[in-house]
């Protein structure tokens, strides 16, 4: 039977299997409040891989990469943090093996906004160094399961914030188990919506949480799962179908 997991493959399976698609989901190990474990952003990530890969004949989905750039959350145990750096080098040298064994599709999932500059600068060096190959990259699903659902799905902020309304639901879609509702809080800083203002986490909240956890529900997260796998998996299809290149609008 196929499996979409690469660290449960052998040689014999994965040669096999065929594979020509690799997922790649990153993460990090940081606080997000007293009621979401510390590998959320990993657990979440990988997940949304894993269900993705299962709608693939061809799909392989790598062992996620637990951290990320989580220094401005450090204030709050216990973060585990790479440099900016190290994060973009540790996407580069992942494509270029990718690349060796003959992998020319990924998909990164991310799962952490620390993360977002890094695969950036490191996707754009590999996509000039190999111009044919095939990298898209998710780099910010809490952002566009809010954009893809039903505008009223959502109570507080459109979901958004760390550990927040619509974080803490897709937690409990995935590992209710880890989840402690009864010590769920946060707040909804204010932002602007045109000019970024640079913060470290523990300017916006004093509960290592934003946003609105209490108002997460389990079917509010698995209608973010559903619709972000089902978006996905029509995008791969449609990259597939013109060799992962941009097409033409008529």
């Amino acid at each position: 039977m196929r499996n979409v997991r690469l660290e449960e493959n052998t040689q014999f399976t994965f040669v096999d299997s065929k594979f020509d698609k690799l997922f790649l989901a990153i993460g990090s190990c940081e606080c997000h409040g007293e009621h979401l474990p510390f590998g959320c952003d990993s657990l979440v990530s990988h997940q949304i891989a894993l269900d993705l890969a299962e709608r693939f004949n061809d799909a392989v989905v790598a062992p996620p990469l637990w951290f990320g750039m989580s220094q401005h959350y450090r204030h709050q145990p216990m973060c585990l943090s790479l440099s900016d750096d190290t994060v973009t080098r540790a996407v580069r040298e992942l494509l270029d093996s990718a690349l060796y064994w003959g992998i020319k599709k990924v998909l990164i999932v991310n799962g952490h906004d620390g993360n977002i500059a890094p695969i950036e600068i490191a996707a754009r060096d590999f996509k000039v160094q190999n111009p044919d190959f095939g990298l898209a990259v998710l780099d910010a699903w809490w952002v566009t399961a809010g954009n893809l659902l039903p505008k009223d799905t959502f109570e507080v902020w459109n979901g958004l914030g760390h550990g927040g309304e619509g974080e803490t639901s897709i937690g409990l879609s995935i590992f209710p188990e880890l989840c402690d509702m009864s010590r769920a809080k946060g707040q909804v800083p204010e932002f602007d919506s045109n000019v970024k203002l640079v913060w470290n986490f523990e300017e916006l909240t004093p509960y290592g949480a934003s946003g609105d956890p209490t108002k997460a529900t389990k079917e509010k997260g698995d209608a973010m799962r559903k619709v972000l796998v089902d978006y996905l998996e029509k995008y791969i299809r449609h990259m597939d179908g013109q060799n992962w290149r941009y097409g033409v609008v008529k």
